[in-house]
Order: C-alpha cells, then structure tokens, then sequence
C-alpha cells in the first residue's frame, strides 16, 4: 500500500514536470512544492475525502471524484485534478481512506 509521503513524492514531480512545459519555466519556483501535505480527517468530513496543502493554500477534495468539498488552491487545483485522474491514483488514495476507518473502528 502506498504512503501519504508516496502521493506528496508523486504529486510533486507531476506538477514540476506538468509545469516544466510551460512558457514561463524560468519563474518556476520548485521549492514552493517541497512542502506538499496530503492528509486524510475522517472526523472533519463524513464522505471520503483527502486534503491537500501547497505552501499556504489548502484544498479538500472527494475521493470519488476529486470535487473540491472545501477551500482553494489556486492555478495548481487543476494539476491536483488532473493528477487525480493518473492511473493507481484514486486506487491508492481509497486504500489510504479504508487502512484508516478500519483503524478508526478498531
């Protein structure tokens, strides 16, 4: 079973090198991205969910599919959504949820 540090690894080289493409790669600041949170509540939120942080913008996003329930991140909200929809993603992220409420329930 994947890590959450595993998604934050991956979450990060994606949008590094979705953003690698771009006209403005000179700006890119990589480093914003080495802080990555991803992080489930099962007490905050009754639907299966994940949060995500970038630097100071956080965002909580269905484990369905990937519908943001809360907050904002920005430009980067769509390469979220779009790394969502890799393969394995959503598969690793609901093994995450169900490792945990089996947990929670003891």
């Amino acid at each position: 079973m994947a890590s959450f540090k595993d998604l934050e690894d991956n979450l990060k080289s994606f949008i590094v090198q979705e953003q690698s493409d771009a006209h403005n790669v000179r700006n890119l600041m990589t480093a914003k991205y080495n802080n990555i949170k991803i992080w489930m509540d099962l007490g905050r939120y009754e639907q299966p969910h994940f949060f995500v942080r970038i630097s100071i913008s956080e965002a909580v996003f269905s484990l369905n599919d990937c519908t943001k329930i809360n907050g904002g991140l920005g430009f980067e909200e769509r390469l979220v959504l779009k790394w969502f929809s890799r393969m394995g993603i959503k598969e690793k992220l609901t093994a995450l949820w169900m490792y945990a409420e089996k947990n929670k329930k003891g």
